[in-house]
């Protein structure tokens, strides 16, 4: 008989033929006393179902054996009509039950279903369906039970589960859940045994909403839902922080008349405290002990657990003493959560008598106890000490894996790597070998501090054989060669981890992308991510958000648009940081009027904006002259809870500055003062600024005074927002010892500091003067832009210094200047009062070639040159230049 049952292909066909096997047994196992014509007739009937099953079997095994002989077609149509015309349910089932390829299957399902001309029994399709699980392709999934739900009947308990279950190995939570929604849809009733399935896989990855559907759709369905279910789904929405919901679930179950047990309230106690909601953690301590639930060592350590990290040490003490009365066992849980505490406050020697109290009761602290200890010595910064302890311990534990990884870490972090050397080498004399997390904290934390060679130098000295690198180690390598500027190691140790056959994930390509448009190579940056989505890794939204960043840096403004866009694309929702780059890098690309327009997007999308997120909006609307607005984002701000920084103030004052609002920036800078945040130079010079722009000087110095006593060193934006303001009020001679006091504080000018100065002496008619400053700005390599070379043009012309004037005008152009229209006109003046009327007209020929504006009062001053020179043909010419313009002049005064 056991040989009959080992095929699991034909296991369901001959169900109903081992039933009557098995009666046929029964009752020859119990006569005593029949007739021998009776035991013969029983013995034939046996010995013929054997033989049909054995039938059955060879015929599911031939069947098999064609439909895997080659593809799908008319021979296989045709062999398979030859053995079996019509076949029948039984055989079906064995085939569905047998065959491993599922379209195969469903194309015999299909071609039986054509040669029996009628539907399938159930338990074909449930076959099917179980094939379709364990192949893990669910294209045909909705056709099959559209199909069954038109017969009227629904997939069977096993079916429901498998698909489930297949889908929650794979790790294919989101396509298990569709197929729940699935069934729904054809209103079939999915298997209680799902739905817990999905729910419990659902909540290791925190897809609360998720469960909470399917944790509904039961309850819809008449399921009977337990405690145990309705503390998973509190467990998860806790844990998220979505305090309310975990709340509503709560009271959900008390109205269900469910009784919370202990299991329940220590969820409670763990979950709600640690996403900081001690004082109702507190209640639910308290509350169970209302109820008459007793706390057990679970409840104490998660609460003294929750206390400690939250800074409330005297209470978790008083806890745990409480706990400790007449205990004459130690709870070594308790114990450890206690001396974390005591460690993360500082409190060291509290911690270690705790250690003491703990042996005199007879339990010597573990390692856990130790390796707590350690951690918070580490991370207060005592090496020395954590030394100490590690030689202490070992009369009581042994130190573990973990122990020597607390003590690399420290060391590392400490720079010490001939210690965290030193200890990796008592770790192979204690017979530990460091496994992958020793090796990555080492190189982790070596990139830290800057030291990659000897992170190169540990990587390339791993031995493969005992611990083989992972992605964390090649991730982290390739982070810190990249940032610190060595892009093509970090590209090379890229390439061997493809040839590792490890592969690199969106953090990896994330590294590479910044790092290499950080090295000013944006070309390699493009490739990376090309090559990123040939390799079908999936960006997420930090690296799209990265890559956008770094395009619109690049200066790549369309591009860092069209990535915006991608991130809609790619399914994301941009978040505040994705809006935030996008504003900051239109503002500063001159495109600051899109501001509005964008914030109104991110505030309809939900987004909670951050400091971050405020001061590039602010900064946006105050550049495009919505200053008001910005005055009520920095209120919102602040009602908000967001403290303004430096960079806020700074945006706003100097918004207010540009449209001469001076007072209320000057207020804002107060406001600033007294919240002690510390003012840096760009806000003071926003003010010397503004106020030099509108003639109140005295402010301006008032400003740079203040500036000064505060520690600050005026730039050269400073003083040249002074000096001009001081030109520009005709003060030169006191912009003239500014200068002086600027080039005494060692803050060296540059070109814009001395058009300033030049424009302002030209003004004064001190022409000479002008032209030393001149001189002296090209001895320091400063190159003059069109202004400063019109201005001077202009003086020197002036000043009759005609042909220092020409040779300048001369000297521009060969530098690749391009003279403008006022230029043009200073130098053709010059010339014509100088009597060099030829070289005057040329210049003006030239000038009209360009397109370029020529004055009134330069033609008449030519003209009466060319008079004087007697070149009468050129006269003619500039007289008729003067009448058109003239009459130009006049037209246009008319309308």
């Amino acid at each position: 008989m056991k040989t009959i049952f080992r095929n699991p292909g034909i296991s369901l066909c001959i169900r109903t033929t081992c039933c009557q096997i098995f009666n046929t047994c029964k009752s020859l196992s119990s006569l005593s006393g029949g007739s021998s014509s009776e035991l013969y007739k029983k013995s034939a009937i046996f010995e013929g179902k054997i033989n049909s099953i054995e039938g059955v079997r060879k015929e599911v095994d031939d069947v098999c054996c064609i439909l895997e002989s080659g593809p799908w077609g008319s021979a296989i149509e045709n062999a398979l009509s030859s053995l079996n015309e019509k076949p029948q349910p039984g055989l079906i089932i064995g085939v569905l039950r047998k065959l491993k390829d599922v379209n195969l299957a469903i194309n015999y399902f299909r071609w039986t279903e054509k040669k029996t001309d009628q539907a399938h029994c159930p338990e074909a399709y449930n076959s099917l369906l179980i094939l379709v699980a364990r192949n893990k392709k669910f294209d045909c999934l909705e056709q099959v039970l559209e199909e069954m739900s038109m017969v009227g009947f629904g997939p069977s308990s096993n079916a429901c589960i498998e698909l489930v279950v297949s889908c929650v190995k794979s790790q294919k939570l989101r396509e298990a859940f569709d197929i729940i929604q699935m069934m729904r849809k054809f209103k079939f009733r999915p298997a209680f045994s799902a739905y817990t399935t999905l729910i419990g896989a659902l909540s290791a990855v925190f897809e609360s909403d998720l469960m909470l559907t399917l944790f509904h759709q039961m309850q819809e369905l008449g399921y009977e839902v337990s405690v145990h279910l309705f503390t998973t789904l509190i467990r998860v929405f806790a844990k998220e922080g979505r305090v309310d919901a975990a709340l509503n679930l709560l009271d959900e179950m008390r109205s269900n008349c469910f009784e919370a047990d202990v299991v329940l309230y220590n969820v409670c106690i763990d979950c709600f405290g640690k996403v900081g909601k001690v004082d109702m953690a507190w209640k639910f301590f308290h509350e169970m002990k209302a109820q008459g639930l007793v706390p057990d060592d679970v409840t104490f350590t998660s609460m003294i657990g929750v206390l400690c990290k939250s800074n409330r040490l005297q209470e978790a003490i008083e806890l745990f003493e409480l706990m400790e009365q007449d205990r004459k066992v130690p709870c070594a849980y308790a114990y450890n959560t206690m001396i974390m505490g005591y460690g993360s406050a500082g409190k060291f020697d509290e911690a270690y008598g705790l250690l003491e109290r703990q042996k005199a009761k007879g339990s010597i602290p573990s390692v856990i106890s130790y390796n707590c200890i350690l951690t918070c010595l580490g991370k207060k910064g005592k090496v020395q000490e954590a030394l100490r302890i590690f030689e202490d311990m070992k009369k009581d534990a042994v130190p573990n894996l973990p122990t020597y990884n607390i003590l690399i870490d420290m060391l590392c972090k400490d720079g010490n790597l001939e210690d965290a050397l030193r200890i990796q080498g008592t770790m192979k004399e204690a017979g530990l070998y460091p496994n992958v997390i020793t090796v990555n904290i080492m190189i982790d934390r070596l990139c830290k501090a800057q030291k990659l060679d000897e992170a190169v130098s540990i990587f390339e000295g791993m031995d493969h054989k005992v611990c083989c690198p992972n992605e964390v180690t090649f991730c982290s390598l390739i982070d810190g060669l990249g940032k610190h500027g060595r892009v093509n190691d970090a590209y090379r140790l890229y390439e061997k981890m493809l040839d590792s056959n490890k592969i690199p994930n969106a953090v990896v390509y994330t590294s590479l992308i910044r790092n290499f448009f950080k090295c000013g190579r944006k070309e390699d940056g493009h490739k990376i991510y090309k090559e990123m989505l040939r390799r079908g890794c999936a960006p997420d939204l930090m690296l799209l958000n990265t890559y956008m960043d770094c395009v619109f840096k690049a200066g790549e403004i369309e591009k860092g648009r069209a990535l915006f866009e991608e991130i809609k694309a790619q399914g994301f929702i941009p978040d505040v940081q994705s809006y935030s780059i996008l504003i900051h890098c239109l503002v500063k690309a001159g495109f600051a009027h899109e501001t509005y327009q964008l914030f109104h997007a991110m505030k309809e999308q939900g987004c909670i904006l951050d400091t971050r997120a405020y001061n590039t909006v602010i900064d946006g609307f105050c550049k495009s002259g919505k200053v008001n607005k910005a005055y009520q984002l920095l209120e919102e701000m602040k009602s908000k809870g967001h403290q303004p920084t430096v960079v806020t103030y700074g945006s706003v004052i100097d918004g207010l500055s540009k449209i001469d609002r001076l007072d209320e920036a000057y207020m804002l800078l107060e406001e600033a003062k007294s919240q002690g945040i510390e003012l840096n130079l760009v806000i003071y010079s926003s003010l010397v600024d503004g106020f030099g722009k509108v003639g109140r000087i005295d402010e301006a110095y008032l400003i740079l005074e203040e500036l000064m006593q505060k520690g600050l060193t005026p730039n050269t934006y400073t003083w040249n927002c002074l000096l001009d303001a001081l030109v520009k009020a005709e003060e030169v001679d006191e912009a003239l010892v500014c200068f002086k006091s600027m080039k005494d504080m060692n803050c060296p000018p540059n070109h814009i500091t001395y058009s300033i100065l030049i424009n302002g002496l030209c003004k004064i008619r001190k022409f000479n003067k002008a032209f030393v400053l001149w001189q002296e700005m090209e001895k320091q390599w400063l190159k003059p832009n069109t202004i400063t070379y019109t201005t001077m043009i202009s003086g020197l012309a002036k000043a009759g210094n005609v042909a220092e004037a020409h040779g300048l005008f001369e000297r521009f152009k060969a530098n690749g200047g391009i003279p403008d229209s006022a230029c043009y006109n200073a130098i053709i003046e010059g010339l014509s009062n100088a009597n060099r009327a030829t070289d005057a007209y040329k210049l003006f020929e030239e000038t009209r070639r360009k397109g370029l504006n020529i004055h009134t009062k330069t033609c008449v001053v030519l003209l009466d040159a060319l008079h004087k020179a007697e070149c009468l043909e050129q006269a003619a010419i500039v007289g008729a230049v003067l009448k058109e313009t003239a009459k130009s002049q006049h037209a246009s005064r008319y309308w």
